[in-house]
């Protein structure tokens, strides 16, 4: 099944592309991969969630924002390529908590978005999920992304 279709199949509803907010793209590609940078999660109202996950969020919370994010870089790679089917797989994700020093389910709130893309694309990938002290603008969950195109 293509990708398309399997979000479509999915019912999962990609969100319009937020612009950088800084100097940076949103993705570059090199040879057969494109590189994301570190993504803000966008809500289905276009609102960009923040908060400290272990005092403002749950882990739960956290989680469904990082599968915001997971969305976000759909679009954006959308964007880039011009049509997922011509996307082979994700490589690998860095995800990044905005959390309280005692936290310790960054894993949990990154299987959000590892969780979705496993179902859009059928297959585990490579990750890190860490802890931060804080992240851009209050932001819950920054993730990026290297992803495979097809040849």
């Amino acid at each position: 099944m293509s990708i398309s279709n399997r979000i479509a199949e999915l019912k999962l509803e990609l969100p319009i592309v937020k612009a950088p907010a800084a100097n940076y793209a949103n993705a570059v590609r090199s040879g057969s991969y494109v590189y994301c940078s570190g993504t803000v999660p966008v809500t289905p109202e276009g609102e960009i969630p923040k908060g400290k996950v272990g005092r403002d969020l749950t882990t739960e919370q956290g989680a469904e924002h990082a599968r915001y994010v997971g969305l976000h870089l759909l679009s954006i790679l959308k964007e880039e390529v011009g049509n997922l089917d011509r996307v082979k797989r994700v490589v690998k994700i860095l995800g990044m908590v905005n959390a309280t020093p005692d936290f310790d389910e960054h894993s949990k709130v990154i299987n959000g978005c590892s969780d979705l893309f496993e179902s859009v694309f059928g297959v585990k990938h490579a990750r890190s999920a860490v802890g931060m002290g804080s992240l851009p603008f209050g932001i819950s969950v920054e993730i990026e992304a290297i992803f495979e195109l097809v040849d």
